[in-house]
């Protein structure tokens, strides 16, 4: 109300040059062309219908005034130009907004969310949306506006390379959404700062400097950077650093990274590498055991390439040495305890003192001389007690032993296991010639395979019994200084081929079945341990014909040879033995005959009707 009262008074105040400009067509005489204090004042009270219907004729100089006058005080109001309006009043709904025009123009609350504190008085950007609605009214947009006008500003940015403030909107895959001039450009990010970024929400609602590094016409995308601000300082202070480094140098650095290889360490601008075997003289898994991230640390230079682009670190070389605190008076012979802290196939390492590892190979774990996986014998974190077998401080080595701390069993071997006595043991192993047999603790021996049994042929052990089977074994060979032991297994019975030599004896006979036809001839068993065999020619019958697998018949032991168990047999030699038999049982009565005045012819005749009579004529 104030203001309509403001703009009455002022109206009154100006009405008579008003008039007076209005009433120039009446007057006869021209009059000079008073300046107008308030040109909007003027257009109001302007007689436009006189003029438009060519009532009140204006002269063509003060045409020309007139014009001047509305060009220099109200906008061409295009609709792509974007104005700069005042407000003159705020709704519950609508800001209205002056823009120099024949109206005043309304834009929506909505369109100013982003500024709260928009008040009366505030100069705002707006583009015309709508020159009249169905009420004549002038619509702006201050929305559009901002757009246009922020892609100018951030293509201008883009071009000159200028700072931005950005707000922080909100995170998003890859990076962060920032609002820039009203645009949501993108900040990836690896854009955010030189260092890995652990917490991308810390940065959520934040303002931010930035420079836009990409733009996308086609799709209306823009990328900006943060980390692009702040690289060409840490440049400088790269070059710089990098220029004084020297091998040995002891700097001091932030952990920046930790990786399970090794710790990245800022040492302002330039970062080095502490791989993880330099990081403490003992042993550890991973690095995050010895350093935390953001840890300040001091690290010495080890190495660098030529370009001083890879910075090797290190942070146990800046402590002594561990060998060389190591007791002076420790020496071979002496106990040590220890933790287990790596197991190899090969053997395990000890850490007897902090970063002093000494290495008890598997061999020397157990007097066992089947050797296993040390695995069998320790854990890593077990501790331990060992005894010094080897010490050399120069090259930082020791050697040691578990076994050496428990008695030898092989000092006493000779009364405990001599030649001809038995025990049981368990089987370990199986190789293609043998069978290894462990009677205790450290004392294997050896069952070769011929050992194994006195009857069966064996062509791997494993047909004759299992890993961890236990064995009756007897001693057959003892040698203390080889510390090797032979045992036999059949030894513990009496061997039955004894027996058999004389049973199965060549040129005796025995009744026995065909069990199978083998390529040249024949296998017959006369019982579980003897199996002969028959040649093919031997199998021929007293008519000519062959024995068949599963005919029985009576065969004659032809070779029998205990050492390589070996038996031959024959049936044909039973019939042919009969055969002969007849023929000298002939030939006597021949002679006898012949005694008596036989002639020869008679012998003859009888021979062959004794051969006619064999072959079944």
């Amino acid at each position: 109300m104030a203001e309509e009262t403001n703009k009455q008074e002022s109206q009154e105040s100006n009405a008579p040059e008003v008039q007076e400009v209005a009433g120039m067509a009446t007057d006869s005489q021209p009059e000079p062309v008073k300046q107008q204090q308030d040109p909007e004042q003027f257009l109001k009270e302007f007689n436009w219908h006189n003029y438009e219907e060519g009532i009140d004729p204006i002269d063509d100089q003060k045409l020309e005034e007139f014009e001047k006058l509305v060009e220099e005080n109200f906008v061409d109001t295009l609709n792509d130009e974007v104005v700069t309006g005042t407000v003159i009043n705020i709704t519950d709904r609508d800001a209205i907004i002056d823009i120099n025009a024949k109206s005043e123009g309304v834009i929506s609350l909505n369109e100013f969310r982003y500024n709260p504190d928009l008040k009366e008085g505030d100069a705002v950007e707006v583009l015309i949306d709508v020159r009249e609605d169905a009420t004549g009214q002038l619509i702006l947009s201050h929305r559009k506006a901002r757009v246009i006008k922020a892609w100018e500003r951030v293509n201008k940015a883009h071009d000159e390379g200028l700072i931005v403030n950005g707000f922080v909107k909100c995170r998003t895959k890859g990076g962060m959404i920032v609002d820039v001039f009203g645009i949501e450009a993108f900040l990836p990010g690896s854009q955010i700062d030189v260092k890995p970024i652990r917490d991308y929400d810390a940065y959520v609602g934040k303002t931010m400097e930035f420079k836009v590094v990409k733009i996308n016409h086609e799709f209306k995308n823009v990328v900006v950077s943060h980390k692009a601000l702040i690289e060409a300082d840490i440049e400088e202070q790269k070059k710089e650093i990098i220029g004084q480094l020297e091998k040995g140098q002891v700097l001091e650095g932030t952990v920046k990274n930790i990786t399970s290889y090794g710790v990245f360490v800022d040492l302002g601008g330039v970062d080095g590498l502490v791989h993880i075997t330099d990081l403490s003289w003992s042993r550890i898994n991973h690095p995050n055991e010895i350093v935390e991230l953001d840890q300040k640390l001091n690290v010495v230079i080890l190495d660098f390439d030529e370009a001083k682009t890879r910075i090797q670190l290190g942070l146990k070389q800046l402590s002594q040495h561990p060998w060389e605190a190591l007791d002076n008076e420790l020496k071979v012979g002496d106990k040590v305890k220890g933790k287990v802290v790596v197991i190899a196939d090969y053997g395990a390492f000890i850490e007897v003192a902090e970063g002093v590892e000494g290495l008890i190979h598997v061999s020397e774990m157990s007097w066992s001389t089947h050797l296993r996986s040390a695995q069998d014998f320790v854990n890593v974190g077990d501790e331990v007690e060992a005894q010094i077998l080897t010490l050399d401080r120069e090259d930082r080595k020791m050697s040691l032993g578990i076994k050496q701390l428990t008695p030898d069993p092989w000092t006493d071997i000779t009364s405990k296991y001599p030649v001809g006595s038995r025990h049981s043991g368990i089987v370990r192993n199986f190789t293609n010639f043998g069978v290894f047999v462990e009677l205790e603790e450290g004392i294997d021996g050896l069952i070769y395979i011929s050992d194994l049994s006195w009857t069966k042929k064996i062509k791997h052990p494993s047909e004759f019994t299992n890993v961890g089977d236990t064995l009756e074994v007897v001693v057959l060979e003892l040698d203390v200084e080889g510390r090797k032991l032979s045992l036999g297994h059949k030894q513990i019975e009496s061997n039955p081929w004894d027996k058999y030599e004389d049973e199965f004896a060549v040129g005796t006979t025995h009744t026995a079945e065909i069990s199978e036809i083998v390529d040249k001839g024949a296998t017959i068993d006369f019982n579980e341990d003897i199996t002969a065999f028959v040649p093919q020619r031997h199998l021929e019958k007293e008519d000519g014909n062959k024995l068949k697998k599963g005919e029985s018949a009576e065969f004659q032991i032809i070779e029998f040879n205990k050492e390589f168990k070996r038996v031959v047999a024959s049936h044909a030699a039973v019939h042919r033995e009969e055969e002969q038999k007849i023929v000298k049982q002939a030939a006597k009565k021949a002679a006898a005959q012949n005694s008596s005045n036989t002639t020869i012819g008679d012998v003859n005749a009888d021979l062959q009707a004794l051969k006619d009579k064999m072959e079944g004529k």
